[in-house]
């Protein structure tokens, strides 16, 4: 009989909690409704907080230029539906339960159960979004694609360019040669030439190409960074030796490349910038250009070298008309513009600078185009008179003498210059009249700028931040600098000018990279005229106590890449001082710089 009482007592308690349980779980939703409601707004605003915190971060990767991952791109759509859609449905039906039905006396049960259903689904939903939205990275740095396949600025197919851009492709083809050289005089269109090269061989003779510049001052970790970049390799490595493994082991993994070293000067130890080439890589090929012919075939080994030379008279004179407009449509103006041309001596920089410099221009500025090109104005170019004069005369055709001050302040900085230095030498002199703030200097000086690149004096460099000058122009603007300005730039040697004492108080800028100099600058610089000092050196330099005492009228000073434990203390006579720049310097000690009581322009960057 217990037996019997024992299983009816346990089917009657399962009964109660199959009966009662499902009962509770209902009555739940209709009691706690306001529960489940404020938990799925708290969830709710947590996950909007979240959503602006992935934004943010995605919103500066877009600035940095880099790339979104997919599932971050896919949760913010996702966050953005459920929010906009699902949430704010259950924000709205929660009105509808606050009304009440029998004419006003009772809750209405019926919406405020489907209510807590939907807000108990929506609380767990929102839940599983913020779980996911914890990343770790919401972007990647996208591989750069090389050379874009696309027209190259300024190349022009005349029949004299074309053979030897024939000549260079067959040479790329043949197995048994490595390494192919191009030279020929600054100016005449090597870069232009090697770049169109590029351009064909992408994605048919070469799965990839890769360009860096060498210039004069030959940086191994310069070019093995260039190329990285190029390629999208990140080195971890600090050791220019660690670096140049890491980049001939990327390169092996290109079944067939092509690496373009452009402007030697000098022989570049291959081995040290980590290029596999000959048995090490098969697939690997060189392209180099120089001026001089030595360099390529007994410094860097070349088994082929093509020379580029003159435009002809027919492929100068079509190239001129081309970049002057319809100077030959008259009749009075076409054998002056011939003669212009003539005067060009087929070297295709002069031809840009000067057609373009005349460009729109009157007969009477075109006459007097011709006779001042016919009177080469400066000794240091020889063999080049032409290239000089025309340089010359684009200068002296630019609109104001502010743009002409902002392009040689260009020949202090040099190749692939940043536009923000400029800014900051601009201000700090007072260049512009009307312009006193930074973002105002900015302005102005990326117009100048693409005004200057627009008349070939300047060039396009990695990006629309910074510029590039051709090596014969930054010769002929330091020249006019030199001669016409009172600016003093020394890049690699000692001229009389330095040793000068009475010069020396008549110059009103200073630029100095000559590490002869640096290592042995005066006790005292007299120079009360100066108004700009700029030294760029890599390493520590010992800067005299009373170096800056007789240059009261310093307005600017740029000292880059410098280790000293402290500024001298002659720097507090700079009473006038406006902008100083100490961009990678190590300075232990500034204090010194509260003196500087008209300072607006600081710049201590690493």
């Amino acid at each position: 009989m217990e037996f019997v009482i024992a299983i009816v007592g346990s089917i009657v308690a399962k009964a109660v909690e199959y009966t009662i349980s499902p009962i509770k779980n209902h009555v739940k939703y209709l009691s706690n409704h306001q529960k489940y409601v404020e938990t799925l707004k708290n969830r709710a605003n947590r996950l909007k907080d979240a959503r602006d915190g992935v934004q943010h971060s995605v919103d500066a990767a877009k600035r940095n230029g880099e790339e979104i991952e997919g599932d971050v791109d896919k949760w913010l759509s996702a966050v953005d539906k459920k929010i906009l859609e699902q949430v704010e449905k259950v924000m709205q039906d929660e009105e509808k339960a606050k009304k009440k039905c029998f004419i006003g006396l009772c809750p209405n049960f019926r919406t405020r159960y489907k209510l807590s259903l939907k807000a108990e689904e929506e609380a767990k939903a929102v839940a599983e979004l913020l779980e996911h939205g914890k990343f770790e990275r919401v972007s990647y740095r996208a591989a750069p694609q090389g050379i874009v396949v696309a027209p190259v600025k300024g190349y022009e197919e005349f029949e004299s360019r074309t053979s030897i851009l024939n000549g260079i492709m067959e040479a790329l083809k043949d197995d048994s040669v490595s390494v192919v050289g191009v030279h020929g005089m600054g100016g005449i269109g090597k870069t232009t030439l090697v770049k169109e090269i590029a351009r064909k061989v992408k994605d048919k003779l070469f799965d990839s190409v890769v360009i860096a510049t060498v210039t004069q001052a030959i940086d191994i970790e310069k070019i093995q960074n260039q190329i990285a970049d190029s390629l999208g390799l990140k080195f971890e490595e600090q050791s220019m030796v660690g670096k140049a493994f890491r980049l001939r082991e990327r390169l092996k993994k290109e079944e067939r490349i092509l690496v373009v070293l452009d402007d030697i000067w000098g022989k570049v130890d291959i081995e040290e910038v980590g290029i596999p080439l000959g048995d090490e890589h098969k697939g690997c090929k060189l392209l180099l250009t120089s001026r001089e012919l030595n360099v390529l075939s007994n410094g860097m080994d070349a088994q082929k070298n093509f020379p580029i030379g003159f435009l002809n008279e027919k492929e100068a004179w079509d190239l001129f008309k081309k970049k002057a407009g319809d100077c030959d449509e008259s009749c009075d103006l076409k054998p002056i513009a011939m003669e212009v041309a003539k005067k060009c001596a087929g070297l295709p920089i002069a031809i840009a600078t000067v057609a373009g410099a005349l460009r729109n221009k009157r007969l009477f500025e075109w006459k007097n185009a011709l006779r001042e090109l016919e009177r080469p104005s400066s000794s240091n170019f020889t063999g080049i008179a032409a290239a000089y004069s025309a340089i010359e005369l684009s200068f002296n055709y630019l609109e104001s003498e502010e743009v002409k001050l902002t392009f040689l302040l260009c020949s202090v900085i040099g190749h692939n210059g940043l536009v923000e230095d400029l800014v900051r030498y601009t201000l700090g002199l007072g260049l512009f009249d009307g312009v006193h703030t930074l973002e105002e200097a900015r302005n102005k000086v990326l117009t100048v700028v693409a005004n200057l690149k627009a008349s070939a004096l300047l060039l396009d460099s990695y990006n629309d931040k910074s510029f590039d000058i051709h090596d014969v122009v930054w010769d002929a603007a330091i020249a006019i600098a030199l001669k016409d300005y009172r600016m003093l730039v020394l890049r690699d040697h000692a001229p009389k000018e330095w040793s000068d004492k009475e010069k020396m108080k008549t110059w009103s800028v200073i630029s100095l990279r000559c590490p002869q100099i640096i290592a042995n600058l005066p006790k005292e610089m007299e120079c009360s005229g100066l108004s700009f000092f700029h030294v760029a050196y890599d390493g520590a330099v010992k800067i005299p106590l009373n170096f800056f005492k007789q240059t009261e009228g310093l307005k600017a000073l740029d000292l880059v890449g410098m280790q000293f434990p402290s500024l001298p203390e002659s720097i507090i006579h700079l009473a006038d001082l406006r902008m100083l720049c100490l961009k990678e310097c190590a300075v232990d000690d500034i204090t010194i710089l509260g003196e500087l009581k008209s300072l607006q322009v600081l710049n201590l960057s690493l």
